[in-house]
């Protein structure tokens, strides 16, 4: 592996989190580029290849104190109008920076417990009624049986499983959703006079939230409906994402 390509690697991917370098494990996912191929080789700590890539060494982030993260869910139940399921959370999270990651929450415990602790929050800060009455419905709709987090989070997102496709035809691709990539190519290869190929398909609990994303970012080329005509750069940002 050579030495100036990790350096270009951590720099395009640093631009595109924000100018804020990855933390290993994540850059070996975006990018494939193991530990192995530089520790020993190149440098001796990762801080010293963000150094000579031109950036400010990783500083850990302190740990989230609870009203930053009962404002940032009450902010989020505020968005979305009912309280937020986990995988609804993760999508937050990946779409904004600055919410939390969904496992930090899990120090409030299961859904039930989460969400009484969220209205103890809001009966001492101001806290828009919307947000106490979507509170209050998600306690009405737990029952003492369910003290796991989320037997219906489980079943929702089981339900809205499966992947968000990339399919090429002629010069323009389609970006979609289905439970089975392969299946919705063999359906669109019967009605298009063109050849379709699929190029990539990502994995996810939230088809329709990621969907969207992708067409958010991509609108500046929409060519109609679910067509795009994308760049070698554009598609290969989308074949990076395994799952979302």
């Amino acid at each position: 592996m050579d030495k100036e390509h990790i350096l270009l690697e951590i720099k395009r991917t640093s631009k595109e989190n924000g100018d804020k370098p990855l933390g290993t494990a994540r850059f070996e996912k975006e990018t494939g580029i193991k530990t192995s191929d530089w520790y020993g080789r190149y440098w001796s700590r990762w801080n010293d290849a963000i150094k000579e890539a031109g950036y400010s060494p990783n500083v850990m982030q302190s740990a989230y104190d609870n009203d930053f993260l009962m404002q940032k869910i009450t902010e989020l139940i505020q968005e979305i109008g009912h309280f937020p399921t986990t995988s609804e959370r993760r999508l937050k999270a990946f779409q904004d920076k600055s919410f939390p990651s969904h496992n930090t929450f899990d120090r409030f415990g299961k859904r039930p417990d989460f969400v009484l602790a969220v209205l103890e929050y809001c009966e001492t800060h101001d806290v828009a009624d919307t947000v106490v009455a979507a509170c209050q419905v998600a306690v009405e709709n737990s029952t003492p049986r369910e003290s796991q987090e989320t037997a219906a989070d489980i079943a929702a997102d089981a339900e809205e499983f499966g992947f968000v496709y990339l399919m090429k035809s002629g010069k323009h691709y389609k970006i979609g959703r289905s439970k089975s990539a392969e299946k919705r190519e063999f359906e669109l290869k019967i009605q298009l006079p063109e050849k379709l190929d699929l190029v990539h398909k990502i994995k996810t609990d939230d088809p329709v939230g990621v969907e969207k994303y992708w067409h958010d970012r991509f609108k500046d080329k929409r060519r109609g409906g679910e067509w795009f005509e994308l760049s070698f750069s554009d598609v290969k940002a989308f074949r990076r994402r395994k799952f979302m």
